[in-house]
């Protein structure tokens, strides 16, 4: 017989889990909670956004020579 454990792990939709969560159950602090986190991921994001593209910038006039 075989273990689940072995068996590859689903990959979980994040994104599609954090949209389908009840912000009805939230008081108002929670949801503002809620959105600063929200905005300090999207900093971070974004962040890492213009890090690869420059990344990305160099690599590509590195080797158009």
């Amino acid at each position: 017989m075989f273990d689940e454990a072995d068996l590859p792990k689903k990959k979980t939709d994040l994104l599609a889990d954090l949209a389908r969560e009840d912000l009805d159950r939230l008081s108002i602090a929670d949801l503002d909670v809620r959105i600063a986190c929200l905005e300090a991921e999207l900093v971070r994001t974004r962040a890492k956004r213009e890090g690869a593209a420059s990344f990305r910038a160099a690599a590509d006039s590195l080797f158009k020579k």
